[in-house]
C-alpha cells in the first residue's frame, strides 16, 4: 500500500536524466494497461519501489484534476504516483493569474467547475449554465428546445474562454462559442460584425486524434478546434486567434513539466529529458520543439525571456525559469496513434489552422517497439555515459 501525497523519492541523488511518459497508446489502451508498461516499470523501480530516475506522465487528458489522474494511474499500474509527478493539459492555466479574476466560459467533460477552481479561476461559466440561461441559442435538436426561465438571474458577460477538451455535444458547444465570440461575451444579444477585438480563447490539448480501445485513433480535441476555427472564418471571413495553446506540443507544458522532474531530482542538474509518446504531432513535435528551445538558449549562455504559452497573439507571461536540461530527445512507440504499417494523414503541416508546424520537428531522435524498449534504450545511454564519466576520471 503506497501512501496518498507523499512524493516517492528519486534512488539517485543526483540523476542526470528525466522522464516524460505520455499515457494513452504508452501506457494505456483506453482503461487497460499495456504489458509492455507493466514490465518497463519494474526496470524503471528499485527494490524499494522507489524510481531510478526522475518521471513525470504528461498527457494531454484535462477531463479530471491532477489528483484524479495520479491515484487512477497508481491504481492501474501498480505504482505509487502522486499529482506532483502529472501534468495535464490544463496544468500551466495555474500560471496564468492575469486570468483568474475574469469570467470565464469553460468548455469540456468531467468536473469542469472543480478543474478550473482549482487551476485558480474564480468566476467559472458552464456551457450547460449557458445553454440554460439561453435555451433559444440551442436550436438543433428540435425535441430539447425550450422556453426561457423568468427566475434565473442574468450571467455577468463572459471576458474569456477556456477550452479543456472536447465537449460531449459538438453542436451545442460550437453554436455556443460563437454565439459568445461574436457578441463579445453577451451571447443573449445579436451578432456585432464591427468588433475590433476578439475575447482571449485559451485552448487546451491540440491532439487531432487518440488511442483508446479502437482499432483505429478517435477524434481528440484538436477536431474540434478545426471545427471551431472553420465555423469563425466562415462567419467572419477572420481567423480565430488563440491567446494560448497548452498541453503538448506548447514548450509552456514541456518547461512546466521539467520544473517537476528538477524538483523530483532535489533541484540536482538533468542534463537529458527522455520524452516517449505515441503521436508524431504532439508528442514527438514538442519534445523536439523542446530539444530546439533548449539548444538555443544554451547556445545564447543567457536566461530567456519569461515563457508565453504557446498560440498566434499569445502575450501571457509567466514566471521566469532557466531550464537546466542540454537535450529532450524524443522516443517514439508504435503501440498507439503512430503505426509504421498505416498511411499518416496527408496534411501533417497544423494542428489547428493557426498552428503551423515545421516539417524537420516530426523526425523522433529513436523509434521502438513500445514503452518497454523506450525504457532499454534510456537504461543503456545512461549507463554509457556514467561508465564514460568513470573511465575519464
Amino acid at each position: 500500500m503506497w501512501c496518498r501525497g507523499v512524493l516517492r523519492t528519486v534512488r539517485r541523488s543526483s540523476s542526470q536524466a528525466g522522464i516524460l511518459l505520455d499515457v494513452d497508446g504508452v501506457l494505456l489502451r483506453g482503461g487497460d494497461v499495456l504489458p509492455a508498461a507493466r514490465r518497463a516499470f519494474r526496470k524503471l523501480l528499485d527494490p524499494n519501489d522507489n524510481f531510478l530516475f526522475p518521471v513525470v506522465f504528461v498527457t494531454n487528458a484535462g477531463s479530471c484534476q491532477r489528483r484524479d489522474k495520479a491515484q487512477q494511474l497508481s491504481r492501474l499500474l501498480d505504482v505509487q504516483i502522486v499529482p506532483e509527478q502529472v501534468v495535464l493539459s490544463h496544468s500551466p492555466l495555474q500560471a496564468m493569474k492575469t486570468f483568474h479574476d475574469k469570467c470565464v466560459l469553460v468548455s469540456g467533460q468531467g468536473p469542469v467547475t472543480h478543474i478550473a477552481r482549482d487551476l485558480g479561476f474564480q468566476n467559472v461559466v458552464t456551457m450547460e449554465q449557458l445553454s440554460e440561461h439561453h435555451p433559444l441559442l440551442d436550436m438543433v435538436e428540435h425535441n430539447r428546445k425550450r422556453s426561457p426561465s423568468s427566475s434565473l438571474q442574468s450571467l455577468p458577460q463572459i471576458q474569456a474562454i477556456i477550452l479543456f477538451g472536447e465537449p460531449v455535444r459538438w453542436e451545442t458547444s460550437l453554436q455556443l462559442l460563437i454565439d459568445v465570440l461574436l457578441t463579445n461575451g453577451r451571447p443573449g444579444c445579436m451578432y456585432d460584425s464591427h468588433l475590433s477585438t476578439q475575447l482571449p480563447v485559451l485552448a487546451c490539448n491540440m491532439d487531432l486524434v487518440w488511442m483508446a480501445e479502437a482499432p483505429s485513433p478517435r477524434f481528440g480535441h484538436g477536431m474540434f478546434l478545426l471545427c471551431l476555427e472553420a465555423a469563425f472564418r466562415k462567419l467572419t471571413g477572420r481567423e480565430l486567434r488563440y491567446e494560448a495553446m497548452l498541453g503538448k506540443p506548447s514548450l509552456m507544458t514541456y518547461q512546466y513539466a521539467e520544473q517537476l522532474l528538477q524538483r523530483q531530482n532535489h533541484d540536482h542538474k538533468i542534463s537529458t529529458v527522455y520524452a516517449v509518446g505515441d503521436n508524431l504531432m504532439t508528442d514527438i513535435y514538442g519534445a523536439n520543439r523542446y530539444n530546439q528551445y533548449l539548444a538555443q538558449q544554451h547556445a545564447a549562455m543567457t536566461p530567456p525571456a519569461k515563457m508565453a504559452a504557446q498560440g498566434p497573439g499569445s502575450h501571457v507571461m509567466v514566471a521566469e525559469e532557466t531550464p537546466s536540461a542540454a537535450q529532450c530527445r524524443s522516443i517514439l512507440v508504435c503501440t498507439g496513434v503512430y503505426n509504421p504499417d498505416s498511411p499518416m494523414p496527408s496534411d501533417q503541416n497544423a494542428l489547428t489552422e493557426t498552428l503551423v508546424m515545421e516539417p524537420d520537428l516530426l523526425q523522433p531522435s529513436h523509434v521502438v517497439e513500445d514503452v518497454e524498449a523506450a525504457v532499454d534504450l534510456m537504461l543503456q545511454r545512461e549507463s554509457v555515459v556514467t561508465s564514460d564519466l568513470h573511465d575519464s576520471t
